[in-house]
């Protein structure tokens, strides 16, 4: 039996299921991950470095205009197969849910529903002082396609810096979001883990988690991960190719079309 059929063999036993994303599934629409080199107006600057307080501390104007570029790399990116067919699942009969470690709208826009932030989103803001949400206006998110420095806006509460509404290194995770999402993984039948590189703690545990708590686990990756169990199986390739390819595989070729993939 190929390593596809005994990943559609376990979807079909399968009620609950957890898509668990990384890095790797917006990378397909053109998103770069952490690890890629930056570009143009940026090439100079370490994306590591500016993912953290110290360096909004020292130049807010640098890291606030860093994300207002990133915010616009999203905003013109598309869904791409693999965020499409994630919502098929839903409409074939599974009860579906999606724990994400990304930071853009990719999931949401593509028609899934339930979609937890472990690691925050670049739609928000919030004040780097007392921690209350921020809003933006049109004026306050618009930018250069190629970056430039920006004055964050002020906290309406406290008057301090908004700051973008994301995980920096060395920061806790949201409590809300990681409650949400280890109760989904306790929950499902079977946890399929999508784009992840499985470095960035603690969500890199959440596969575990869930062959800890019995449910099946299956890897979409273009790289081999580390296998650890029987319950856990490898599909190598593009998530673009291989969820669909899965679908059809479990029989569920035939489901509607509005979010086709």
């Amino acid at each position: 039996m190929s390593q596809m059929q005994r990943a559609a063999d376990v979807l079909r036993r399968s009620k609950k299921i957890v898509f668990f994303s990384g890095a790797g599934i917006s990378a397909e629409s053109g998103i770069p991950t952490f690890r890629d080199k930056l570009t143009g107006l940026w090439a100079k600057h370490d994306p590591q470095r500016l993912e953290t307080a110290d360096a909004f501390e020292e130049n807010p104007a640098l890291v606030w205009g860093w994300y207002l570029w990133r915010r616009h790399q999203v905003s013109g990116a598309k869904p791409n197969p693999a965020h499409l067919c994630i919502p098929r699942f839903q409409d074939a009969g599974w009860e579906v849910s999606v724990i994400t470690q990304n930071i853009d709208d990719l999931h949401e826009r593509a028609g899934s529903l339930d979609v937890v932030h472990v690691h925050g989103s670049l739609m928000d803001a919030k004040c780097f002082a007392c921690h209350r949400p921020g809003e933006l206006t049109p004026d306050q998110l618009r930018v250069a396609e190629e970056g430039q420095l920006i004055e964050p806006p002020r906290c309406d509460h406290c008057n301090a810096r908004l700051r973008p509404g994301v995980v920096w290194f060395r920061e806790k995770l949201p409590e809300d979001a990681w409650r949400s999402a280890v109760r989904r993984v306790r929950e499902c039948d079977l946890l399929i883990s999508v784009g992840t590189s499985g470095v960035v703690m603690p969500a890199a545990g959440i596969p575990e988690m869930a062959l800890a708590a019995g449910a099946a686990v299956i890897h979409v990756n273009l790289e081999e991960v580390g296998l650890v169990g029987a319950d856990e199986i490898m599909l190598k390739g593009s998530a673009g190719v291989v969820l669909p390819a899965l679908l059809r595989a479990a029989g569920a070729e035939a489901i509607p079309d509005h979010h086709s993939c």
